[in-house]
């Protein structure tokens, strides 16, 4: 069988798959486009790749080799940009610390992590300060201030971010080294114990911004992506790496626009003043852009935003639509890279059926290349793909985590038989879309039926008068589960819980639901707010300890 290898001649050059590598067709052809922090600081493709070297020197400097660790706690901004290739370039692993946990948290991610240098905004200052004590390995901190003056700090401080690049040397020679070094790492939160570590390494980075690219431009039309776009990431830099969006958007050439703090009439300001036309963000998100351009008449037509993290609302999409954005459901989770399919209108749609459209910008959408994408039931056999059939979606991909940093048992887990579990239930019609059910642990087991959590939170936000729906399963001595929903009134809206129920019914009429799927008057709760977790879901665990 050796004979079949290909054997390459001494001289030829074996081409690793590095971070670095996605700059250099973006630096060869579009060396002058440009970047922008919050419409105030803008510079060149080329003046980037300068400060990325700068970076990289004032991290040498302060004794950072390969295989150490580097923090960043910063609001999406021109720097964590330049942290996202200066620090794995140089053989460093990059933690994007998820500034929204807790201070215990934020200081647990630390230690696991071994991060040695922290870059830190001057608004996360007290955190560090908090948790100082007890911080096993960080031994310096370089403070980002945006033109403010520089806290007091008794932790080791070696310099103000931009004064510290301005006395760096930008001839930084990146070497080259194995493609399976860990480049990123980054904490998932679930439902129970402390955050868990997710790496993904340089090839892991490349081969995902490769596979997404191609989905993203393959489509004629509509929801795509192509050169002459102006990207704006609206999900955290800190959240899996903006679900790998800005490697994807420097390697193609893209002006990019970093907001800063997600503002929502900043948002939008910036989409007018930047003509920004593509992004990414969760439904809630979506939500608030949507009502303040309503407060401040801004046009949003040819504004192209995927939506994650979530499920999409119909009524949502449908509003989104309506102000000519073009959105679109993007699917995967923290440890998937995370994108492994879109939900891009196939050629030949029926454009007049406009209730078909919404539905199928929606779901869960169809696998990226590089992805086998099944759909399991109990003994790992496929269930038939005729839209009804349900079962838990397995994955496989050159970019999916291996392993959860340091947690073996949790890691073999999440890949028992060799495939990635990702505890979402779905079906699969014929044609290869996917629609997530529930995730397993959120699936309503009442009457002797399994209700969709999901289902029914998406027809509760199509009645009028709700702004935000969110249900689980209680315990009920007779059903043995009952759906309970959380409801959030539009402001002035007067819908009632009865109201609620008679829409439900109709749906119950129409054969979409269950009967045991429409939650008793009493279980129909209005609330000022739903919590959501740091990265912006539903806290389902919380509402479940609140029933």
């Amino acid at each position: 069988m050796q004979d079949h290898l290909i054997t390459p001649t001494p001289s030829a050059y074996t081409y690793p798959l590095l971070v670095k590598q996605l700059l250099l067709n973006a630096l060869s052809i579009h060396g002058d486009q440009q970047i922008t922090y919050r419409g105030e600081m803008r510079y060149s493709f080329r003046q980037f790749r300068e400060r990325v070297g700068q970076l990289a020197s004032v991290l040498r400097g302060l004794d950072v080799r390969h295989g150490c660790t580097v923090a960043v706690m910063d609001w999406d901004s021109h720097r964590y940009l330049e942290s996202y290739f200066a620090i794995p370039m140089m053989g460093a692993t990059l933690f994007t610390v998820n500034v929204r946990l807790s201070a215990q948290q934020i200081l647990y991610t630390l230690n696991d992590s071994r991060a040695e240098v922290v870059l830190v905004h001057t608004e996360f200052v007290p955190v560090l300060e908090e948790i100082k004590r007890e911080l096993k390995f960080v031994r310096q901190v370089v403070v980002l201030a945006d033109g403010e003056s520089v806290p007091v700090m008794t932790l080791p401080v070696a310099g103000e971010y931009e004064e510290m690049m301005a006395r760096a040397s930008a001839d930084f020679e990146f070497p080259e080294f194995d493609e399976r070094t860990r480049a990123a790492t980054f904490y998932t939160t679930g439902t129970t114990g402390d955050p868990k570590g997710v790496a993904y390494s340089h090839r892991d980075i490349v081969l995902h911004a490769m596979g997404t690219a191609m989905s993203l431009c393959a489509p004629r039309e509509g929801q795509r992506l192509h050169r002459e776009d102006v990207y704006m990431p609206i999900t955290p830099m800190f959240h899996v790496l903006a679900w790998g969006m800005p490697y994807i958007a420097i390697m193609l050439g893209l002006k990019t626009v970093l907001p800063g703090r997600y503002i929502p009439e900043s948002l939008v300001a910036l989409r007018k003043s930047e003509k920004v036309t593509f992004s990414h963000c969760v439904p809630t998100i979506l939500k608030m852009v949507l009502q303040a351009a309503d407060v401040h008449g801004e046009e949003l037509t040819g504004w192209k935003l995927m939506i994650g993290g979530s499920a999409l609302p119909p009524a949502l999409c449908e509003a989104a639509l309506d102000r000519g954005m073009d959105v679109f459901t993007a699917y995967g989770m923290s440890e998937t890279g995370p994108i492994v399919s879109l939900a891009q209108l196939p050629p030949g749609y029926d454009s007049r059926d406009r209730q078909e459209e919404v539905r199928m910008r929606c779901t869960t959408g169809r696998p990226l290349p590089f992805v086998d994408f099944r759909v399991v039931d109990g003994n790992m056999q496929d269930v038939v793909r005729d839209g009804k059939q349900q079962g838990e979606i397995v994955l496989r991909s050159p970019f999916l985590t291996r392993a959860y940093v340091g947690k073996p048992e949790a890691s073999e887990e999440l890949w028992a038989h060799g495939y990635l579990h990702t505890q979402d239930i779905a079906v699969m019609t014929p044609d290869g879309f996917i629609q997530i059910v529930d995730r397993i642990k959120d699936v309503i087991k009442t009457g002797g039926e399994w209700v969709s959590s999901i289902e029914v939170e998406s027809l509760i936000t199509g009645v009028a008068g709700v702004q935000e729906c969110a249900v689980v399963g209680v315990l009920d001595e007779k059903w043995g589960e009952r759906p309970m929903a959380f409801v959030v009134r539009e402001t002035g809206a007067g819908v009632c819980a009865e109201v609620i129920r008679e829409r439900l019914m109709q749906h119950v009429d129409a054969r979409r639901i269950s009967k045991y799927a429409v939650p008793d008057a009493e279980r129909i709760s209005f609330v000022t707010e739903i919590p959501k977790t740091s990265v912006g879901k539903i806290n389902k665990k919380l509402l479940r300890e609140q029933c």
